[in-house]
C-alpha cells in the first residue's frame, strides 16, 4: 500500500508539473477506476518475483556485462504473447546509498519516447482527427498559429506531413547541432534570457532553412517528434504529457509511465539516481552560468517532449508493446492497420513509425540514448520482446545499443526455453 500511495503522489506530482491543461475527454478515455485497475500489476512487482535457482547464470551474466561496461543499475523485462515472464532490477538505483533496483522503478527512456508518440499520433489518425497526410504548418495545416508560420521563410516547409515527420523525412538539418539539446547554444545565438521550450524553439528552428525537400531523405530529427508534440497539443487541446498519460496509456500502466524532470530534487519516489560516465561538470543547459552534473541540468530533458521527454519502468515499457503488438492477450490501443503501419518494412529505407528499426526478419527495434541513460526494447517474430532501461551512460554513446543487442540475443538463445511460466501481469 506505501508502494500506491507514492505512485500517487508521482502521478500528483507530474500533473503540477503541465501546463496548458484543458480540453474535454473523449468517451473513449478510461476512467479512474480503470486506470488504477490496470496499474495495480505494476505495484506489485518485486525482484523476487523473479529470482529463480535455474536462471542464476542469465543473472551473473548480466552482472558481468553490468561490470564491464560500468552500469550501476538496469532492470530487464521479458515477454512472450503478451504475458510478463520476468522483471528484474540489477545492481544499484542509488549507488551513494546503496538503494537496490527495482523492477517497477521509473527511468529516462530517451528516445524510446517516439514510440509512445508515435502511438499517440495513430490513435489520433483513428480516431479521424488527423491523417498521415495532413499538412503540419502553414494557414491549411495543423499548427496554423502566425507566431509560427510568420517566421517560414523556405516554402518547402509547408509541404511537410504527419508522416514526414513520424519517419524522420522532415527535411530538417542538424549541422548547427540538435536544437533539442542544443538549448544553451540556442540562447546564445538568439540573445534569450529564458531556456525556449515547444513553440519557442520551434519559431528558431523554422526560420531556417530546410536540408532537403521533404520526403526526399531519412534524417533523424528529434526536433520533428517535438513538432508532433505540439500537433498533440493542438488537436487534443491539452498538455502533451497530460493527454498522453491519461487518453493513450491510461489504460496500460498508470504510474509506469511519468514526464521525465531535470533535476535530482525533482526525481520521482521510484526514481534511481542517474551516472554519467564522467564526472565532469558542465554548464547548465538555461545559460545561468551554473556548473552541474551532466545528468542534472546538463540538458533539458522535459523540453525534449515526445521526442525524449519521458520515464517509464521495462515493464511498462514491455507493457506498451504488448498493446500495439496485435497479440489479443492484452488488448491493443491501436488497429491491426496503425500496427502494420508503425512496423512496415521497406527494403528501400527504413519506415520506423516509432521504432528504430524494422528489420528484414520482422523484428521491431526501439532504442534511446542520453548522455546518463539509455533504453532498449526488442520484439521478436516469434512474440517475445526484451525491454532493458538503465541509470547509466555509456562512453560511446548510441554505439552501445550494439552490445546491448549482442547481450539480449546471446541471452535468449540461452535462457528463452527456460523462462518461468508465469504472467506477472496477473
Amino acid at each position: 500500500m506505501r508502494q500506491i500511495a507514492l505512485y500517487i503522489l508521482a502521478a500528483i506530482a507530474a500533473c503540477l508539473m503541465l501546463t496548458n491543461c484543458g480540453g474535454d475527454s473523449n468517451g473513449d478515455t478510461p476512467t479512474a477506476a480503470e486506470e488504477e485497475e490496470a496499474g495495480v500489476w505494476h505495484d506489485t512487482l518485486t525482484n523476487a518475483a523473479s529470482t529463480f535457482a535455474e536462471l542464476e547464470p542469465m543473472d551473473r551474466r548480466i552482472s558481468r556485462f553490468m561490470g564491464k561496461w560500468d552500469l550501476r543499475g538496469i532492470s530487464v523485462a521479458i515477454t512472450r504473447h503478451d504475458s510478463l515472464l520476468f522483471a528484474k532490477g540489477y545492481g544499484l538505483a542509488d549507488a551513494e546509498d546503496s538503494v537496490p533496483m527495482a523492477p517497477n522503478m521509473v527511468m529516462r527512456i530517451a528516445s524510446s519516447s517516439k514510440l509512445i508518440t508515435a502511438t499517440a499520433i495513430m490513435r489520433l489518425c483513428e480516431e479521424g482527427k488527423i491523417s498521415l497526410d495532413s499538412k503540419v504548418l502553414g494557414a491549411n495545416g495543423i499548427l496554423n498559429d502566425t507566431l509560427l508560420t510568420n517566421v517560414i521563410t523556405d516554402q518547402r516547409i509547408f509541404n511537410i506531413t504527419i508522416d514526414h515527420l513520424l519517419t524522420h523525412m522532415g527535411g530538417f538539418a542538424t549541422r548547427a547541432g540538435d536544437p533539442m539539446t542544443n538549448t544553451r547554444e540556442l540562447m546564445i545565438w538568439n540573445d534569450l534570457t529564458t531556456a525556449p521550450r515547444g513553440k519557442d524553439v520551434a519559431r528558431i528552428v523554422l526560420h531556417r532553412r530546410l536540408m532537403a525537400e521533404p520526403g526526399a531523405m531519412r534524417s533523424y530529427s528529434n526536433f520533428g517528434y517535438m513538432l508532433l508534440s505540439l500537433v498533440v497539443e493542438k488537436i487534443s487541446g491539452k498538455n502533451y504529457f497530460e493527454y498522453v498519460m491519461h487518453d493513450v496509456l491510461g489504460r496500460i500502466c498508470p504510474g509506469g509511465f511519468l514526464p521525465a524532470t531535470n533535476y535530482l530534487e525533482d526525481r520521482y519516489p521510484y526514481e534511481p539516481k542517474y551516472y554519467a560516465p564522467d564526472n565532469v561538470l558542465v554548464e547548465e543547459y538555461n545559460r545561468s552560468g551554473r556548473m552541474v552534473p551532466r545528468a542534472y541540468g546538463g540538458i533539458d530533458v522535459y523540453g525534449l517532449m515526445g521526442a525524449g521527454g519521458w520515464t517509464a519502468s521495462a515493464p511498462a515499457l514491455a507493457r506498451l508493446v504488448a498493446a500495439i503488438d496485435g497479440d489479443p492477450k492484452v488488448p491493443d490501443i491501436l488497429s491491426a492497420q496503425s500496427i502494420a503501419k508503425m512496423t512496415e518494412y521497406s527494403e528501400e529505407y527504413p519506415v520506423c513509425r516509432g521504432w528504430t528499426m524494422i528489420e528484414k526478419d520482422g523484428s521491431w527495434l526501439r532504442t534511446g540514448t542520453l548522455y546518463t541513460t539509455h533504453s532498449f526494447i526488442k520484439h521478436f517474430p516469434d512474440g517475445e520482446c526484451w525491454v532493458i532501461t538503465m541509470n547509466t551512460g555509456v562512453y560511446i554513446g548510441h554505439n552501445f545499443m550494439r552490445p546491448l543487442n549482442t547481450l539480449v540475443e546471446s541471452l535468449r538463445t540461452e535462457f528463452s526455453p527456460i523462462l518461468p511460466k508465469q504472467d506477472l501481469w496477473k
